[in-house]
């Protein structure tokens, strides 16, 4: 069988989502190998791993996501510009002395499609964020922005995406200096490094803002992740509510103190997940606040089957987990493009959001006014529930990325569907 790269940033979501992906491919026999710190890859799979006598070049660059400073909004183009250009210099050495067939691609980290297409390499790109493809009447996917079809909402897109655009020049220098390197067509955005061969993304286009112009080799999987059976909802006597910030975000104290006490005022249980994020010091502040539960982290999907509702950081994996379970969720954007997951989720009448800047009472009256929802939300959520689930998952992706690394030609959506029979 064959041997993968999968090349993805450091970050957990992502690398969460790109190991479920590889743990079906490794069932179909072939061995995967992440370029990461093997210390960050899930271990007990011997046809899965991480990459042993990594450069030191590329741990360092590595290292520097750990720091959430270098994650702000005005410091994450030198940490992506960084680990680009050490991937770049280092990435040909690796795939060459690995001996891979093929990779998988982090549509965020385009040093993977620059290097595969150098190497003369098949690759797909996997979007496990929103996707980055760029159509010229949509917000970009880290705007906040609704959608809208108007003339002012397009200045409104056009105008925030040239001042992005700025902002991420330490990172399209890099990417135009490597594609001129490698002999490539000029490109200088992640959109420009796309594979030719499928385009594979979490979400389902009933998510999504509205698409005109994606190509024919785009497939929308919903989720990576495995989802239990769902179970007939009903009610709690005394409402459950589930609340986490993520991973990166699980150590803002403040935050999680205010939805607890958001929670007592809407006379709700919560438990909280904050991801080793907490001292025990604020654990117990937690509880004085009002938490019913506090934990590092929990089975998630099992909590969200119990949950009458989420309050999260609109991280998409967790969205897309709560719309399967049909938990309805009070989104609370702090980064990233999780501003843009809460438009879509408003956008399409799927929960409420409310600013991570409100205070305890704004937020209860969101809870209270989200538990009560009419028959017409509950059909949405159900029919949102439905598409995920039904959109194919890890499963499909693995043939997906099988079928275009192993034949080296495009997988157009409905060519896939009856080559695979999903």
């Amino acid at each position: 069988m064959s041997h993968y790269a999968i090349i993805v940033p450091p970050l957990y979501s992502h690398i969460r989502a790109m190991e479920a992906l590889a743990l079906h491919l490794s069932g179909k026999g072939h061995r995967l190998t992440f370029i990461l710190d093997p210390a960050l890859v899930v271990r007990g799979n011997p046809r899965l791993g991480g990459c042993p006598s990594l450069p030191e070049t590329v741990q360092r660059a590595q290292q520097r996501f750990r720091d959430p400073a270098s994650r702000t909004f005005f410091r994450i183009a030198g940490t992506l510009a960084a680990h680009t250009d050490a991937l770049c210099r280092e990435l040909p050495g690796i795939l060459k002395r690995l001996q891979v067939d093929g990779a998988i691609v982090d549509q965020m980290e385009p040093a993977g499609g620059l290097v595969s297409e150098f190497l003369g390499l098949p690759f797909v790109s996997v979007a496990c964020a929103l996707p980055v493809n760029r159509e010229p009447d949509l917000p970009l996917p880290v705007m906040p922005f609704r959608y809208g079809e108007d003339d002012a909402a397009r200045k409104l897109y056009a105008g925030s995406e040239r001042v992005y655009d700025r902002l991420m020049q330490a990172h399209y220098r890099v990417i135009d200096a490597y594609s001129r390197r490698f002999g490539l067509a000029h490109r200088r955005r992640l959109d420009e490094c796309l594979s030719p061969l499928a385009q594979i993304a979490q979400g389902t286009a009933t998510f999504d803002f509205p698409r005109r112009e994606l190509p024919d080799t785009f497939h929308y999987i919903g989720m990576f992740q495995s989802m239990p059976d769902l179970p007939p909802r009903r009610r709690n006597a005394i409402p459950q509510v589930f609340a986490t910030l993520g991973t990166l975000q699980g150590h803002q104290y403040s935050l999680l103190r205010t939805l607890a006490r958001a929670c007592q005022l809407a006379e709700v249980n919560v438990t909280v997940a904050h991801c080793d994020g907490l001292s025990p010091a604020q654990v117990e502040g937690l509880y004085r606040s009002g938490a019913t539960r506090v934990e590092s982290f929990v089975p998630q999907r099992e909590v969200l089957a119990q949950s009458d509702l989420i309050v999260c950081h609109a991280g998409l994996n967790t969205v897309l987990e709560a719309l399967a379970a049909r938990c309805p969720p009070v989104v609370m954007p702090v980064a990233f493009d999780q501003p843009a997951v809460a438009a879509r989720v408003t956008h399409h009448g799927l929960g409420r959001k409310v600013s991570r800047l409100a205070g305890a009472s704004a937020i209860a009256s969101q809870i209270t006014a989200l538990l009560n929802e009419t028959d017409d939300f509950q059909q949405r959520l159900a029919a949102e529930s439905q598409a995920i689930r039904q959109a194919g998952g890890a499963a499909r992706a693995a043939a997906l990325a099988e079928q275009a690394i192993e034949t080296g030609r495009s997988v157009n959506a409905g060519a896939a569907r009856v080559c695979n029979g999903i």
